[in-house]
């Protein structure tokens, strides 16, 4: 399908001069300051806002740090009467006085107006399909309208934003939420099935615009958020940096990063984990490692000391939950937290660990760092598999899983796991023998016998665990395979073994080549949707909502790095094509400040990068695989630390 004209028409309304809905909103503040009414009769909104006092329903809400936001919406004979109206009644609303709406550095304030209004029925909405009843978060609201007194009841599309929503029931649920059937009810599914029951309510599928301050700007939304209609190395740049520090800004004294952050609630409860108490809450070893990684990139980028740092005390959290055991008389080591001992986690904290050794020259870590190799060669079988876990509280009473049988072996095993223990035995195999530009004192250290023969056992080892992942893996577990490739861990080690000539099979490189011609296809054209800020989402099926995907975008640029290693310079320069549009599309999960309107504490919100571009969930792990994404894309046309803030 193409919307090539439909979505021309939208990307040229956002490229407007909008100095009269700022003059608007100014005037509105004044409004709401002084309690006068406003005249507007020389505001010229021609092109902007053709008001219809049967359709524009408006809506004005306030917003400031702390508090719950307050909005009133109505419609009447002309737009002033009902800009006026939302101003009168705001003003009286019992928690106006808490804002301080005179300062527009604190209050912001949001003006949204229907543009489309059509009668559809609960069956008719869906989601799957670009066609007439398709409900998109953020972009559609609902008006329920009851036959009987003729009141309506509104989810305006920037709801999606402001409550982190991200599908149809949600908006349906609030909306009914907003009727009387509230008072019947406290029950979400009760009060859905009187509302589909009752036979009161028509429905009406909404579009809007809307416009919220910042500062003494006035900020165009689409989908409630800033609207990126270009792809640039300086925003690449620029929030790979400020996540970065992001990440530092919320690190935990003994080392950890702030796991979890609900932007919109202002608290840390993990919507996996939804019943940990504030002074347990869930950790992950796993998504911890990716945060020192993205400092360890920003290092590398900056030179800036304090990321390194801040990384070396990520890594010493690491060090802190480390176990021992022995692997062929020598000692190995794996990492152990939450009672389990995952693969996946031991090979990340090898990642993390050579990482900031090759970009420090600190040769303190290693001992983990041979111990974790020998660890991970502990967990591979004789046919190449690597064993998802080493300890696991469901089986063995908890203890070490040394023999598994065939039905366990399927029930522990990690799609993502040996991607990442591959990708980590890659960077020692490949960096731990090379002299370092820079030693710390007595860190110097040349290497001996037993350490290259450790590297020899990793490499020969390596190739059977490849040959297996790659062309045995399918046939044992083909229903882990989607048709959105996924395993980027396993493309990144497979691009890191590239390195050496002996790891250039063709079956191997395939494999990533492959994977990446898959992403590319299964990734939104500019015109191929309705929405224009789809361009570089993701999907597993046509008409899916977009997936702004970091953690596969991650396989696709490493795609891109082996490609041109390899001479195949016609892919690269499609992956890397593909892969600038898949940033402009990431570009809208990062916390902007002109785009935290909705939050809750939005000074610490800024600068996180959230999951989805209508949910306001960050964690460690989203900022890291969008953050490391960016970088080394940066990098495929700059030199590593080139362009500053």
């Amino acid at each position: 399908m193409d919307f090539k004209l439909a979505n021309g028409i939208e990307r040229n309304f956002y490229k407007q001069d909008f100095s009269v809905m700022n003059e608007l909103l100014k005037r509105i503040r004044h409004g709401l300051v002084t309690g006068e009414n406003i005249d507007i009769s020389d505001l010229d909104f021609e092109g902007i806002w053709d008001y219809d006092q049967y359709l524009s329903m408006t809506y004005i809400s306030l917003f400031q740090s702390g508090l719950a936001p307050i909005r009133f919406g109505n419609r009447k004979k002309n737009l002033m009467m009902t800009i006026n109206r939302n101003i009168e009644v705001l003003r009286k609303n019992k928690f106006f006085e808490k804002f301080n709406v005179a300062d527009e550095n604190k209050c912001r304030i949001l003006i949204e107006y229907v543009i489309e209004r059509q009668p559809v029925t609960l069956e008719q909405l869906q989601q799957e399909k670009f066609d007439k009843y398709r409900f998109e978060i953020g972009i559609n609201g609902l008006e329920l309208k009851n036959t009987k007194d003729k009141m309506s009841y509104y989810y305006m599309p920037t709801d999606a934003t402001i409550n982190s929503h991200m599908g149809l029931q949600a908006a349906f649920r609030l909306a009914v939420s907003r009727t009387p059937i509230r008072q019947l009810s406290d029950k979400i599914p009760e009060r859905m099935k009187i509302f589909k029951t009752c036979g009161e309510y028509e429905i009406f599928k909404l579009r809007s615009r809307a416009f919220v301050t910042y500062k003494d700007e006035c900020v165009p939304l689409y989908r409630g958020n800033i609207l990126y209609d270009s792809f640039s190395y300086e925003t690449l740049l620029e929030q790979f940096i400020k996540s970065s520090d992001w990440l530092i800004e919320n690190m935990l004294d003994d080392g950890r990063f702030m796991y979890y952050y609900d932007c919109s609630q202002d608290n840390n409860k993990d919507h996996e984990h939804p019943n940990r108490p504030l002074d347990n809450l869930y950790y992950n070893d796993l998504r911890h490692c990716g945060g020192a990684i993205t400092l360890v990139r920003a290092y590398t980028q900056t030179g800036d000391t304090k990321y390194l740092e801040a990384a070396k005390r990520a890594i010493d959290f690491t060090v802190s939950i480390s176990r021992e055991h022995t692997y062929h008389k020598k000692k190995a080591m794996y990492v152990h937290y939450n009672n389990k001992g995952k693969l996946g986690g031991t090979g990340l904290a090898l990642i993390m660990m050579m990482q900031y050794r090759i970009a420090s020259g600190d040769k303190s870590y290693d001992k983990y760092i041979k111990g974790y190799a020998r660890h991970i060669m502990s967990r591979m079988t004789q046919e190449g598999e690597l064993l998802g876990y080493y300890i696991h509280p469901a089986y063995n009473d908890g203890n070490p899983l040394t023999k598994l049988t065939d039905e366990e072996r399927k029930e522990t095993f990690s799609f993502y796991y040996p991607g990442e223990a591959l990708l980590g035995l890659a960077l020692f195999a490949n960096h731990f023998l090379k002299p370092s530009e820079k030693s710390w004192g007595k860190n110097k250290g040349k290497a001996n016998d037993a350490d290259k023969e450790l590297v020899e056992e990793v490499r020969s080892m390596a190739k059977t665990a490849l040959d297996w992942i790659v062309n045995e893996r399918p046939k044992f577990y083909k229903d882990l395979f989607t048709a959105l490739p996924s395993d980027a861990w396993l493309m990144q080690a497979i691009e890191e073994w590239a390195e050496d000539k002996e790891f250039q099979k063709p079956d191997w490189l395939n494999f990533v080549y492959t994977d990446a011609r898959a992403m590319m296809e299964r990734c939104y054209k500019k015109n191929d949707s309705p929405y224009i800020d789809y361009e570089g989402g993701y999907y597993y099926n046509y008409g899916d909502h977009f997936y702004p995907d970091g953690a596969r975008s991650e396989g696709l640029i490493a795609a891109y790095y082996l490609a041109k290693k390899q001479g195949e310079e016609e892919l690269a320069a499609e992956i890397l094509d593909t892969a600038k549009k898949a940033a402009k599309c990431q570009f809208q999960l990062f916390n902007d400040e002109k785009s935290g309107f909705s939050h809750r504490n939005p000074a610490k919100s800024a600068h996180g990068i959230r999951f989805k571009a209508t949910r306001q969930w960050v964690r460690v792990d989203s900022v890291q695989h969008v953050a490391c994404f960016f970088i080394r894309l940066y990098w495929s046309e700059n030199p590593v630390g080139s362009g500053t803030l």
